[in-house]
């Protein structure tokens, strides 16, 4: 949201800002409308698309950490891929605030630290908001779930989505197999028009 509005006219910002207030929305973060137990896909992005996560070992830090904080918050984590700007997580929680709070302390954690690490303190926003699309059916789910694996190739990382190792396509071909997982692609190709960007 925070780029496409940068190139709205101001009489489209104004709309924009007109109707979020009328549906008790932030103004300029994203909305949680859905609140409820169940499953979500969380989509957040490095502050302006900055390639923070560019180096492996500090993906691989990012992915432990954000496994280890979402399983001491209760999260189930279903699928998730993490990228140099911005990463995904297909979680299932019993309260969406379960959400909020475990995404704040991994954010800020992590800003903390790489900030220093980058000698940036106070110089540097990591972080933007997350985003949420509450997942309605079985099939929103595994499209949701392949869509998260095949990320890395859509942003042209990798030519397959097996050569990313930031990803849980690895624990479902070691579990599954690769025509179970064949078999997902083609049962529940991920359509990116019903799932966050």
């Amino acid at each position: 949201m925070p780029y496409e509005y940068r190139k709205l006219t101001p009489q489209e910002k104004e709309k924009v800002i007109r109707i979020r207030k009328e549906n008790g929305f932030p103004i300029h973060t994203p909305p949680h409308p859905f609140r409820e137990e169940g499953y979500y896909l969380i989509t957040a992005a490095c502050f302006e698309h900055m390639s923070v996560m560019d180096s492996p070992n500090r993906r691989s830090e990012f992915e432990i950490r954000m496994l280890d904080i979402f399983k001491s918050s209760t999260i189930e984590t279903s699928a998730w891929v993490i990228l140099p700007n911005h990463y995904h997580v297909l979680v299932g929680v019993s309260a969406f605030e379960q959400i909020s709070v475990a995404i704040k302390r991994l954010h800020n954690g992590t800003s903390y630290e790489w900030n220093k690490a980058d000698g940036l303190t106070g110089k540097r926003r990591v972080w933007y908001h997350f985003a949420d699309r509450c997942i309605r059916n079985e099939r929103h789910y595994q499209q949701a779930m392949n869509y998260i694996h095949i990320n890395p190739v859509k942003h042209s990382l990798v030519d397959t989505p097996y050569e990313w190792v930031w990803s849980s396509l690895g624990l479902y071909l070691e579990d599954k197999g690769r025509d179970w997982l064949r078999e997902q692609w083609r049962n529940f190709p991920p359509e990116s028009d019903l799932l966050v960007e």
